[in-house]
Protein backbone atom coordinates (compact mmCIF):
# COMPACT_ATOMS: atom_id res chain seq x y z
CA UNK A 1 0.00 0.00 0.00
CA UNK A 2 1.54 3.28 -1.42
CA UNK A 3 1.03 5.93 1.10
CA UNK A 4 1.70 9.82 0.64
CA UNK A 5 2.74 12.97 2.53
CA UNK A 6 -1.20 14.01 3.74
CA UNK A 7 -1.11 9.62 4.77
CA UNK A 8 1.71 9.92 7.64
CA UNK A 9 0.33 13.66 8.59
CA UNK A 10 -3.13 11.31 9.83
CA UNK A 11 -1.20 8.31 10.98
CA UNK A 12 0.83 11.26 12.67
CA UNK A 13 -2.41 13.00 14.43
CA UNK A 14 -3.77 9.64 15.30
CA UNK A 15 -0.20 9.12 16.93
CA UNK A 16 -1.03 12.50 19.03
CA UNK A 17 -4.89 11.29 20.12
CA UNK A 18 -2.66 7.99 21.33
CA UNK A 19 -0.51 10.27 23.27
CA UNK A 20 -3.17 12.19 24.72
CA UNK A 21 -5.05 8.81 25.82
CA UNK A 22 -1.81 7.49 27.79
CA UNK A 23 -1.50 10.31 30.13
CA UNK A 24 -4.92 10.07 31.20
CA UNK A 25 -5.22 6.98 33.86
CA UNK A 26 -7.67 4.39 32.87
CA UNK A 27 -7.57 5.28 29.37
CA UNK A 28 -5.22 3.46 26.98
CA UNK A 29 -3.51 4.28 23.61
CA UNK A 30 -4.65 1.58 22.34
CA UNK A 31 -8.34 2.38 22.45
CA UNK A 32 -7.40 5.41 20.11
CA UNK A 33 -5.75 3.00 18.05
CA UNK A 34 -8.04 0.54 17.54
CA UNK A 35 -11.50 3.11 16.56
CA UNK A 36 -9.12 4.78 14.24
CA UNK A 37 -8.22 1.99 12.28
CA UNK A 38 -4.11 1.29 12.70
CA UNK A 39 -4.51 -0.93 15.69
CA UNK A 40 -3.62 -4.05 13.34
CA UNK A 41 -1.15 -2.44 11.79
CA UNK A 42 0.55 -1.02 15.12
CA UNK A 43 0.60 -4.52 16.27
CA UNK A 44 2.16 -5.92 13.08
CA UNK A 45 4.36 -3.27 12.97
CA UNK A 46 5.74 -4.75 16.53
CA UNK A 47 5.84 -7.82 15.31
CA UNK A 48 7.87 -7.36 12.90
CA UNK A 49 10.74 -6.47 15.02
CA UNK A 50 12.27 -10.05 15.00
CA UNK A 51 15.53 -11.36 14.33
CA UNK A 52 15.07 -11.49 10.95
CA UNK A 53 14.84 -7.64 10.18
CA UNK A 54 17.42 -6.98 13.48
CA UNK A 55 19.72 -8.91 10.85
CA UNK A 56 19.35 -6.90 7.81
CA UNK A 57 19.92 -4.09 10.55
CA UNK A 58 23.21 -5.49 11.44
CA UNK A 59 24.47 -6.29 8.09
CA UNK A 60 23.57 -2.56 6.93
CA UNK A 61 21.08 -2.92 4.67
CA UNK A 62 19.01 -0.16 5.88
CA UNK A 63 16.78 0.54 3.43
CA UNK A 64 15.09 -3.06 3.47
CA UNK A 65 15.41 -2.80 7.23
CA UNK A 66 13.16 0.54 7.20
CA UNK A 67 10.76 -1.19 4.43
CA UNK A 68 10.60 -4.70 6.85
CA UNK A 69 9.40 -2.84 10.14
CA UNK A 70 7.31 -0.16 8.25
CA UNK A 71 9.45 1.80 9.12
CA UNK A 72 7.98 5.44 7.92
CA UNK A 73 4.61 4.07 9.49
CA UNK A 74 6.28 3.98 13.16
CA UNK A 75 8.37 6.82 13.24
CA UNK A 76 5.19 9.50 11.61
CA UNK A 77 3.04 7.17 14.77
CA UNK A 78 5.98 8.00 17.35
CA UNK A 79 6.54 11.75 16.42
CA UNK A 80 2.50 12.25 16.91
CA UNK A 81 2.66 10.33 20.03
CA UNK A 82 6.06 12.66 21.61
CA UNK A 83 4.36 16.07 20.36
CA UNK A 84 1.25 15.03 22.11
CA UNK A 85 3.23 14.50 25.43
CA UNK A 86 4.98 17.37 25.06
CA UNK A 87 2.07 19.19 24.07
CA UNK A 88 -1.51 18.48 25.00
CA UNK A 89 -0.83 15.84 28.05
CA UNK A 90 0.01 19.29 29.95
CA UNK A 91 -3.47 20.67 29.11
CA UNK A 92 -4.89 17.20 29.71
CA UNK A 93 -3.63 17.16 33.04
CA UNK A 94 -4.41 20.39 33.72
CA UNK A 95 -7.86 19.86 32.92
CA UNK A 96 -8.16 16.80 34.69
CA UNK A 97 -6.84 18.52 38.01
CA UNK A 98 -9.35 21.72 37.29
CA UNK A 99 -12.44 20.15 35.76
CA UNK A 100 -12.53 16.47 36.63
CA UNK A 101 -15.54 15.78 36.14
CA UNK A 102 -16.30 17.00 33.15
CA UNK A 103 -13.16 15.63 31.56
CA UNK A 104 -14.21 12.43 33.27
CA UNK A 105 -17.38 12.70 31.32
CA UNK A 106 -16.39 13.60 27.84
CA UNK A 107 -14.00 10.35 27.74
CA UNK A 108 -17.16 7.93 29.53
CA UNK A 109 -18.41 8.96 26.64
CA UNK A 110 -15.70 8.21 24.16
CA UNK A 111 -15.02 4.90 25.62
CA UNK A 112 -18.57 3.63 25.20
CA UNK A 113 -18.70 4.97 21.50
CA UNK A 114 -15.48 3.34 21.21
CA UNK A 115 -16.53 0.15 22.76
CA UNK A 116 -19.42 -0.08 19.88
CA UNK A 117 -17.33 0.87 17.56
CA UNK A 118 -15.07 -2.40 18.01
CA UNK A 119 -17.77 -4.45 18.56
CA UNK A 120 -18.77 -3.93 15.27
CA UNK A 121 -15.68 -5.17 13.76
CA UNK A 122 -17.32 -8.81 15.02
CA UNK A 123 -18.38 -10.83 11.72
CA UNK A 124 -20.52 -12.96 13.64
CA UNK A 125 -21.41 -13.48 17.25
CA UNK A 126 -21.40 -16.54 19.02
CA UNK A 127 -21.73 -17.84 22.31
CA UNK A 128 -17.81 -17.62 22.99
CA UNK A 129 -17.57 -14.21 21.41
CA UNK A 130 -19.93 -12.89 24.04
CA UNK A 131 -17.64 -15.55 26.99
CA UNK A 132 -15.08 -13.61 25.53
CA UNK A 133 -16.37 -10.10 26.34
CA UNK A 134 -17.71 -11.13 29.54
CA UNK A 135 -14.32 -12.00 30.31
CA UNK A 136 -13.11 -8.70 28.93
CA UNK A 137 -15.36 -6.95 31.55
CA UNK A 138 -14.44 -9.23 34.77
CA UNK A 139 -10.79 -8.71 34.12
CA UNK A 140 -10.84 -5.11 33.44
CA UNK A 141 -13.34 -4.11 36.33
CA UNK A 142 -11.53 -6.09 38.11
CA UNK A 143 -8.71 -4.41 37.70
CA UNK A 144 -9.60 -0.83 38.27
CA UNK A 145 -11.30 -1.79 42.02
CA UNK A 146 -7.76 -2.79 42.58
CA UNK A 147 -6.01 -2.00 45.99
CA UNK A 148 -2.37 -1.12 44.64
CA UNK A 149 0.45 -2.74 46.13
CA UNK A 150 3.61 -2.09 47.86
CA UNK A 151 5.58 -3.40 45.27
CA UNK A 152 9.65 -4.91 46.07
CA UNK A 153 12.29 -2.36 44.43
CA UNK A 154 14.58 -5.51 43.26
CA UNK A 155 15.33 -5.58 39.14
CA UNK A 156 13.18 -8.57 38.31
CA UNK A 157 10.20 -6.87 39.47
CA UNK A 158 10.98 -3.60 38.09
CA UNK A 159 11.38 -5.97 34.78
CA UNK A 160 7.83 -7.26 35.11
CA UNK A 161 6.44 -4.49 35.58
CA UNK A 162 8.04 -2.62 32.70
CA UNK A 163 6.42 -5.76 30.20
CA UNK A 164 3.02 -5.81 31.82
CA UNK A 165 2.65 -2.16 31.70
CA UNK A 166 3.89 -1.88 28.33
CA UNK A 167 1.46 -4.52 26.97
CA UNK A 168 -1.62 -3.17 28.96
CA UNK A 169 -0.70 0.44 27.07
CA UNK A 170 -1.46 -1.09 23.76
CA UNK A 171 -4.60 -2.78 24.75
CA UNK A 172 -7.67 -1.20 24.39
CA UNK A 173 -9.56 0.15 27.87
CA UNK A 174 -6.09 -1.14 29.84
CA UNK A 175 -4.22 1.93 30.93
CA UNK A 176 -0.31 1.07 31.14
CA UNK A 177 0.31 3.98 33.87
CA UNK A 178 -2.86 2.11 36.01
CA UNK A 179 -1.06 -0.89 36.03
CA UNK A 180 1.95 0.45 37.20
CA UNK A 181 -0.30 2.07 40.06
CA UNK A 182 -1.87 -1.17 41.09
CA UNK A 183 1.85 -3.27 41.03
CA UNK A 184 2.87 -0.30 43.49
CA UNK A 185 5.49 0.19 40.54
CA UNK A 186 4.30 3.81 39.66
CA UNK A 187 6.23 6.32 42.11
CA UNK A 188 9.06 4.34 42.09
CA UNK A 189 9.86 4.94 37.95
CA UNK A 190 8.24 7.99 38.01
CA UNK A 191 11.20 9.34 40.82
CA UNK A 192 14.09 7.16 38.78
CA UNK A 193 12.86 8.82 35.88
CA UNK A 194 13.27 12.39 37.25
CA UNK A 195 16.27 11.37 38.79
CA UNK A 196 17.85 9.79 36.34
CA UNK A 197 18.68 6.71 37.39
CA UNK A 198 20.14 5.12 34.78
CA UNK A 199 19.99 1.48 36.09
CA UNK A 200 16.40 1.30 36.94
CA UNK A 201 15.34 3.63 33.86
CA UNK A 202 17.05 0.62 31.54
CA UNK A 203 15.61 -2.21 33.63
CA UNK A 204 12.42 -0.95 32.98
CA UNK A 205 13.34 -0.62 29.18
CA UNK A 206 14.09 -3.52 28.73
CA UNK A 207 11.20 -5.39 30.37
CA UNK A 208 9.26 -2.87 28.42
CA UNK A 209 10.22 -4.13 24.69
CA UNK A 210 10.49 -7.82 25.90
CA UNK A 211 6.79 -7.22 26.85
CA UNK A 212 6.28 -5.60 23.61
CA UNK A 213 7.40 -7.61 21.09
CA UNK A 214 6.54 -11.15 22.50
CA UNK A 215 2.99 -9.79 23.24
CA UNK A 216 2.55 -8.51 19.80
CA UNK A 217 2.96 -12.24 18.07
CA UNK A 218 0.39 -12.99 20.64
CA UNK A 219 -2.42 -10.35 19.90
CA UNK A 220 -1.41 -10.70 15.86
CA UNK A 221 -2.05 -14.62 16.33
CA UNK A 222 -5.17 -14.19 18.51
CA UNK A 223 -6.36 -11.42 15.85
CA UNK A 224 -5.74 -13.68 12.90
CA UNK A 225 -7.03 -17.24 14.18
CA UNK A 226 -9.31 -15.95 16.85
CA UNK A 227 -10.60 -12.36 15.55
CA UNK A 228 -14.22 -12.27 16.59
CA UNK A 229 -13.65 -14.14 20.15
CA UNK A 230 -10.22 -11.59 20.35
CA UNK A 231 -12.21 -8.27 19.29
CA UNK A 232 -15.26 -9.04 21.98
CA UNK A 233 -12.12 -9.84 24.79
CA UNK A 234 -10.96 -6.21 23.79
CA UNK A 235 -14.39 -4.22 23.76
CA UNK A 236 -14.99 -6.06 27.00
CA UNK A 237 -11.69 -4.51 28.25
CA UNK A 238 -13.58 -1.38 27.32
CA UNK A 239 -16.77 -1.75 28.87
CA UNK A 240 -15.11 -2.76 31.95
CA UNK A 241 -12.67 -0.23 32.20
CA UNK A 242 -15.57 2.56 32.53
CA UNK A 243 -15.60 1.72 36.25
CA UNK A 244 -12.33 3.58 36.38
CA UNK A 245 -13.72 6.61 34.32
CA UNK A 246 -16.85 7.43 36.08
CA UNK A 247 -16.97 11.38 36.63
CA UNK A 248 -18.70 11.18 40.21
CA UNK A 249 -16.45 9.94 42.94
CA UNK A 250 -15.71 9.64 46.89
CA UNK A 251 -11.83 9.01 47.51
CA UNK A 252 -11.50 6.81 50.14
CA UNK A 253 -8.04 7.24 50.72
CA UNK A 254 -4.79 8.95 49.46
CA UNK A 255 -1.16 8.76 48.27
CA UNK A 256 2.05 11.48 47.99
CA UNK A 257 3.68 10.90 44.29
CA UNK A 258 6.95 11.91 43.86
CA UNK A 259 6.05 15.37 43.67
CA UNK A 260 5.20 15.85 47.23
CA UNK A 261 1.30 16.43 45.99
CA UNK A 262 -1.57 14.14 47.57
CA UNK A 263 -3.33 12.33 45.50
CA UNK A 264 -6.71 9.97 45.33
CA UNK A 265 -5.78 6.27 45.87
CA UNK A 266 -8.59 4.61 46.19
CA UNK A 267 -12.25 5.91 45.05
CA UNK A 268 -15.34 5.16 44.90
CA UNK A 269 -17.92 6.08 42.88
CA UNK A 270 -21.50 7.45 43.29
CA UNK A 271 -24.02 9.17 41.85
CA UNK A 272 -24.46 12.91 41.28
CA UNK A 273 -26.77 13.61 44.05
CA UNK A 274 -24.78 11.89 46.30
CA UNK A 275 -21.71 13.06 45.50
CA UNK A 276 -23.26 17.12 45.70
CA UNK A 277 -24.18 15.83 48.97
CA UNK A 278 -20.76 14.52 50.34
CA UNK A 279 -18.73 17.06 49.21
CA UNK A 280 -21.13 20.29 49.33
CA UNK A 281 -19.93 20.91 45.38
CA UNK A 282 -22.32 21.16 42.26
CA UNK A 283 -22.71 18.02 40.37
CA UNK A 284 -22.45 19.95 37.00
CA UNK A 285 -24.56 17.05 35.91
CA UNK A 286 -25.77 18.84 32.51
CA UNK A 287 -22.80 19.76 31.39
CA UNK A 288 -21.09 16.17 32.09
CA UNK A 289 -24.29 14.68 30.30
CA UNK A 290 -23.22 17.23 27.31
CA UNK A 291 -19.66 16.29 27.42
CA UNK A 292 -20.18 12.52 27.49
CA UNK A 293 -22.70 12.95 24.19
CA UNK A 294 -19.83 15.42 22.83
CA UNK A 295 -17.09 12.55 23.63
CA UNK A 296 -19.74 9.29 21.97
CA UNK A 297 -20.21 12.03 19.01
CA UNK A 298 -16.50 12.41 18.53
CA UNK A 299 -16.04 9.09 17.54
CA UNK A 300 -18.99 8.16 15.83
CA UNK A 301 -18.19 11.10 13.50
CA UNK A 302 -14.23 9.38 13.68
CA UNK A 303 -15.46 5.49 12.70
CA UNK A 304 -18.17 7.20 10.02
CA UNK A 305 -15.87 8.98 8.11
CA UNK A 306 -12.35 6.99 8.69
CA UNK A 307 -10.97 5.56 5.48
CA UNK A 308 -11.64 2.09 6.07
CA UNK A 309 -15.17 2.82 6.86
CA UNK A 310 -15.64 4.84 3.48
CA UNK A 311 -13.86 1.93 2.09
CA UNK A 312 -16.35 -0.47 2.78
CA UNK A 313 -19.50 1.56 1.38
CA UNK A 314 -17.86 1.99 -1.79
Amino acid sequence: MSRQIKDYVIIALKGMGMGAADVVPGVSGGTIAFITGIYEELINTIKSVNLSSIKLLLQFKLKDFWKAVNGNFILALISGILISFKSLATVIKFLLETHPILIWSFFFGLIIASAIVIAKKITEWKIRTIIAMLIGIGIAYMVTVSTPAHAPTSYWFLFLSGALAICAMILPGISGAFILVLLGSYNHILEALSNLKLDIIAVVAAGAGVGILSFSHLLSWLLRKYHNMTIGLLSGFMIGSLNKVWPWKETLSTFVDSHGAEKPLTQENIMPYTFETLTNQDSQLLFALALAVAGFLLIWIMEKYSPETTQDKA
